[in-house]
C-alpha cells in the first residue's frame, strides 16, 4: 500500500510578520542605496578636491590619504548603517505588532460572535481614524446582531404562544368528536374551521411582516393627494366604527400635499391604525384622521380618545407580537404584528411611523410622516 506523500501545508505568516518583512525590505533597499549613493560619489568629489593640492603634497602622501579616505568612509558608513539599520528593523517590528495587533483583536471578536457571544465588543485601537471607524461599526454590528437575536428568540416563544391556543382547541375538538362526546354537527365543523382559518391567518400575518421588513414588497407608487388617501381610509373603516358607536373623522385639504406611494399599501397602514384604534376605544369615542404639511414632509394623525398605554412603550409596540398593559395589536385575529406590518410599509416608503400616548385612559396618537412630492418625483 503506497504512503501518502501529501504534506500539511505550511502555516502562513500573519499580518504582523508580514508588515515586518515589507517595511524590512524597504529598510534594506533604503540602506543599500545609500551604501552605493556614498562610495560612487565620495571618492571622485574627495579626487577633484585632491587634485587642487597635488603639486603641494608628495606621490606617497596622496596614495596614504586617498587610502585613508576610502577606509574611513568605508568604516563610517559600515558602521551608520548597520546601527541605522538595527534601529531602523526594531521600530518596523513594534509598528508592526502595534498596526496588527486591532486587526488580530478584530478576528478574534469576530469568532466569538459567530461562536454566539453577541455582548463581544472591541475597544477603541486609538490609531487613527480608519481603525476608529472599523471598531465603531463593528460594535454597532455586534449590537443588532444581539437585538435581531433577542428578538428571535421572543418571536419563537411568542410564535409557539399563538400556536398553541388554535392547535390545542382543534386537538381537544378532534378528540371529543373521536370519543363522541361532541357530534360531527355543523356547530363542531364550525369549531374546527374557525381555529383554522386563525391558524391561516397567523401564517398570512407572518409572512407579510416578513416580506414588509425585508423590504419585499412589490410597490407601485404613483403621485396620491393625502388627504384624499385619508378620507378613503376613513371611508372604508366607517362602517364599523357606526356599529360600535364611535366617532369617526377625517381632517385635511389639498394643503397636504401630494406624496409618492403605493395607495393600496399606504391604505393597507392606514387601515391598520384604525382598526388599533377601534380595537381600543370604547362606544362613545371619538378618532381623527388628520392629514397635513410641515415643510418638506406630509403627516397623517391618527388620534383616539380609547385606552392609551404608558408613554415608555411607543417604540415597543411595533414590535412582533408584542403585548403591555394595554397593547395595542392590531391585525385582525389579534395576532399582534398589524402595526409591525404598519411601519414596514411606511419604513419601505421612506417614511416613519411613530406612536405616542399621555398614559392609559387618555388616548393614542399614531403620526405617519412622509417626504412630499411633486410631478417631478414621478419615476
Amino acid at each position: 500500500m503506497r504512503k501518502s506523500t501529501d504534506r500539511p501545508p505550511k502555516p502562513a505568516l500573519g499580518l504582523a510578520w508580514r508588515l515586518f518583512t515589507a517595511m524590512s525590505l524597504v529598510v534594506i533597499a533604503g540602506a543599500g542605496t545609500l551604501l552605493v549613493s556614498a562610495l560612487i560619489v565620495a571618492r571622485p568629489v574627495f579626487h577633484s578636491h585632491l587634485d587642487q593640492i597635488r603639486p603641494l603634497v608628495s606621490a606617497p602622501a596622496q596614495a596614504h590619504v586617498d587610502e585613508a579616505f576610502s577606509s574611513a568612509v568605508l568604516i563610517a558608513l559600515s558602521v551608520g548603517v548597520t546601527a541605522a539599520l538595527a534601529a531602523a528593523l526594531v521600530v518596523t517590528w513594534l509598528v508592526a505588532r502595534r498596526v496588527a495587533a486591532p486587526v488580530a483583536e478584530a478576528a478574534e471578536a469576530a469568532q466569538r460572535i459567530a461562536d454566539g457571544d453577541y455582548q463581544t465588543r472591541l475597544r477603541a485601537p486609538r490609531f487613527g481614524p480608519e481603525f476608529d471607524g472599523l471598531t465603531t461599526s463593528f460594535n454597532m454590528m455586534a449590537r443588532r446582531l444581539a437585538t435581531t437575536e433577542r428578538t428571535r428568540q421572543r418571536l419563537l416563544a411568542d410564535l409557539a404562544h399563538e400556536l398553541r391556543t388554535p392547535l390545542a382547541s382543534m386537538q381537544a375538538t378532534i378528540e371529543a368528536v373521536t370519543d363522541g362526546i361532541l357530534p360531527p354537527d355543523p356547530t363542531t365543523l364550525a369549531t374546527l374551521t374557525e381555529q383554522s382559518e386563525r391558524l391561516h391567518r397567523l401564517v398570512g400575518d407572518l409572512s407579510a411582516v416578513s416580506r414588509a421588513e425585508e423590504r419585499e414588497l412589490n410597490l407601485h407608487p404613483v403621485l396620491v393627494w393625502l388627504h384624499e388617501a385619508a378620507s378613503g381610509a376613513v371611508a372604508a373603516a366607517r362602517p364599523q366604527f357606526d356599529a360600535k358607536g364611535i366617532s369617526l373623522t377625517a381632517e385635511g385639504g389639498v394643503s397636504a400635499g401630494t406624496v409618492l406611494v403605493d395607495p393600496d399599501r399606504l391604505a393597507e397602514a392606514l387601515g391598520a391604525l384604525l382598526d388599533n384604534a377601534l380595537r381600543h376605544t370604547g362606544t362613545g369615542g371619538v378618532v381623527t384622521v388628520a392629514a397635513s404639511r410641515h415643510d418638506d414632509r406630509c403627516r397623517i394623525l391618527v388620534t383616539d380618545t380609547g385606552e392609551g398605554f404608558d408613554p415608555g412603550q411607543g417604540a415597543q409596540l411595533f414590535e412582533r407580537f408584542y403585548r403591555g398593559d394595554s397593547s395595542r395589536t392590531t391585525s385582525g385575529a389579534g395576532s399582534g404584528i398589524g402595526l409591525t406590518i404598519a411601519k414596514a410599509i411606511v419604513q419601505a416608503h421612506h417614511g416613519q411611523l411613530l406612536g405616542y400616548s399621555d398614559g392609559p385612559g387618555k388616548g393614542a396618537r399614531f403620526e405617519i410622516t412622509l417626504p412630499i412630492a411633486g410631478r417631478s418625483a414621478l419615476p
